[in-house]
């Protein structure tokens, strides 16, 4: 049996002081899920059989327990799951500046919310005995943080496959805490609340989307800017207009951001307007140490200076209405 801590605290009782407690450390969203299969798990191993994944080997690598994701801590049977707000608005569009999506304006989510989530683990921790686990993951390992917050009630699956909260719209990271604490859990949120809108998925400028809630990586313009070594196939790279660092077109288009995204109040965010505009002449000029000192805080960094200074060269070239010329 997993443990339960004091016998007189029931299951109901500890998840409510576990959001209570995610709630206090900054997080917008909580919520307890079980660690049962993923239910689309062949249409993940389909995907990745399609070549979908692209150059992401990691992916096929931990297929297996990202489906099955009571198998990444062994024991564990619960997820609590949180969310944060990073929503910022974005300034008007200036020539010779590359574009930063929102979630990576700002310090190194990874790092800022390191530390939230370790106070959350201990604290979790400290509701069961000896052997209770509690293990902590933000877009890292293989856990379907998605598939989970869904399940944990946080909100649904998007046409563009992102997680939309009705409260707060897509832009939130999402981050989740393993378990053996026996927590009771939250009602999935079940409902489609997309309908007939299509809007993200026609304004892709990459034609990403093959069908609703189905995105081929190899063609989306963040898998492009960040994960893609190397050179970046000319018909891809024209469309990727002024983006030198991820994409937001098909969240800012959702009618859901559009009505209840509002600008992240997060201190342990540390966001950085200044980071959603970028030169890009500075930019293809770059050496690794003026990137490191520069970026090497920021989610940036994923990229490197070559990475970012090709980036740089192709949406200056787009923004010329010539070819990209992508290396130095």
């Amino acid at each position: 049996m997993a443990p339960g801590g004091d016998a007189l605290v029931t299951p109901k009782r500890r998840a409510t002081l576990v959001k209570e407690r995610a709630l206090q450390l900054g997080f917008d969203g909580v919520g307890v899920t079980d660690l049962s299969p993923v239910p689309h798990g062949g249409r993940l191993h389909e995907w990745l059989a399609e070549g979908m994944a692209g150059t992401m080997t990691y992916m096929q690598r931990q297929a297996g327990r990202r489906v099955e994701p009571a198998r990444i801590v062994p024991g564990t049977h619960r997820a609590v799951v949180v969310t944060v707000n990073y929503f910022s608005q974005d300034p008007s569009p200036k020539p010779g500046f590359g574009r930063v999506a929102k979630y990576a304006r700002g310090r190194d989510y990874h790092r800022s919310l390191l530390g939230p989530l370790k106070r959350l683990a201990a604290f979790i921790r400290s509701l069961g005995d000896a052997g209770t686990i509690a293990k902590w993951y933000v877009d890292a390992g293989p856990v379907p943080e998605r598939e989970l917050a869904q399940r944990a009630g946080l909100g649904w699956i998007g046409k563009n496959t992102m997680l939309i909260d009705p409260k707060r719209g897509s832009f939130c990271f999402v981050a989740t805490v393993l378990t053996n604490l026996d927590l009771d859990l939250d009602q999935p949120f079940e409902a489609d609340r997309c309908g007939s809108c299509r809007l993200c998925l026609d304004a892709c400028p990459a034609m990403a989307f093959p069908e609703e809630r189905l995105l081929d990586a190899r063609l989306c313009i963040s898998y492009l800017t960040i994960e893609l070594a190397g050179e970046v196939p000319a018909e891809q790279a024209a469309k990727m207009g002024s983006w030198v660092f991820g994409c937001d077109v098909c969240q800012d288009v959702c009618p859901w951001n559009r009505s209840f995204a509002r600008p992240s109040t997060s201190v342990t965010l540390e966001l950085d307007p200044s980071l959603a505009l970028l030169d890009l002449k500075s930019l293809t000029e770059i050496d690794e140490l003026g990137f490191a000192q520069q970026y090497g805080w920021t989610p940036l960094e994923r990229t490197g200076a070559a990475g970012i200074s090709r980036n740089a060269r192709i949406a200056a070239a787009n923004f010329a209405g010539e070819p990209p010329c992508q290396n130095q």
